[in-house]
Parts: structure tokens; C-alpha cells; sequence
């Protein structure tokens, strides 16, 4: 259940998407997120899960990268990153146990 791991946020959802929380996803269509980091063709990340807040249109995205604990931040509005939030299994795809 969301919040029962003390070292992961609380209050997150455990599924986004195709995404679920322990899973592990490559990332095959570099973008770039909400704050201009660069995710690049190859990265790996574990989904640990995920918050939005309507007002904003503010999706985070709790993932280990490189086995550090990292918030990627997406806004889904036309002008920011809703293409990619649309097409999100079009950029991360599950890993095939082998990285």
C-alpha cells in the first residue's frame, strides 16, 4: 500500500498508466521533463509511484535512476509536457529482466 515504505513519499498512487510501482522501465524516446533534465535512451528507472495535482496539471513521477531516488516532474498542459504524458508507453517501456 502507498505511504507503508518509510523511505518513499506518502500519499503516492502505486500505478500510472502502464507503469507499476517495483517494476522496472527503459526509457526508448529521449525527452526532456518540467525542470530540463535530459532522460536519454537507455536510462532505466524503478517506478516507485506517482502524484499529480490538478491545479497545476503537475504529474511527479517517483523513480530510482542509478539507484538514487529521484522526483521527475511533468506538466500536463499543451504548452509542457502532455504530448509525452499521452504517449507515455511510446517512451518507457518495460525492461526484459536483462537491465
Amino acid at each position: 500500500m502507498a505511504g507503508d515504505d518509510p523511505g518513499r513519499p506518502a500519499g503516492l498512487d502505486d500505478e500510472y498508466r502502464h507503469l507499476r510501482q517495483g517494476s522496472r522501465y527503459r526509457v526508448v524516446r529521449a525527452f526532456v521533463d518540467y525542470d530540463w533534465i535530459t532522460h536519454p535512451i537507455g536510462e532505466v528507472w524503478v517506478f516507485e509511484g506517482s502524484h499529480f495535482v490538478p491545479y497545476h496539471d503537475g504529474l511527479s513521477l517517483f523513480v530510482v535512476i542509478d539507484g538514487r531516488s529521484r522526483q521527475v516532474r511533468l506538466q500536463a498542459s499543451a504548452a509542457e509536457q502532455a504530448h509525452i504524458i499521452d504517449a507515455f508507453d511510446k517512451y518507457l517501456v518495460p525492461c526484459d529482466g536483462r537491465g
